[in-house]
């Protein structure tokens, strides 16, 4: 079975996001082929969460997971911390109000 590449994922979700009218742009830009993709969810209202995509072992599943939440700086902090061992990184910032990143739906995953 043959996997997406990042940008391709990359640019599938960005349309998927404008689709549903969520803001979002890239803010590193990682590998094309095999980057890891991080998305910084920030309701704009000085809080954020960053999520990565997981697998699951007792499932063999890859779902997206939280891997920090709190104030914008923290969450910043964070994600500099992950880019500083992984140059190959993707982080994409979504800006919702309400909380949504889609990430849970069919085909993100």
């Amino acid at each position: 079975m043959s996997r997406l590449t990042a940008r391709f994922w990359v640019d599938a979700y960005l349309a998927r996001l404008r689709f549903q009218d969520i803001p979002a742009f890239v803010t590193a830009h990682g590998d094309d082929t095999a980057g890891a993709v991080l998305v910084k969810l920030n309701t704009l209202d000085g809080e954020a969460r960053a999520y990565h995509r997981s697998f699951d072992l007792m499932t063999g599943d890859r779902k997206w997971v939280e891997l920090v939440a709190g104030s914008d700086e923290d969450v910043e902090a964070s994600i500099a911390k992950q880019r500083q061992f992984d140059s190959d990184l993707w982080v994409i910032e979504v800006e919702d109000r309400q909380g949504r990143h889609l990430l849970d739906e069919p085909g993100l995953d």
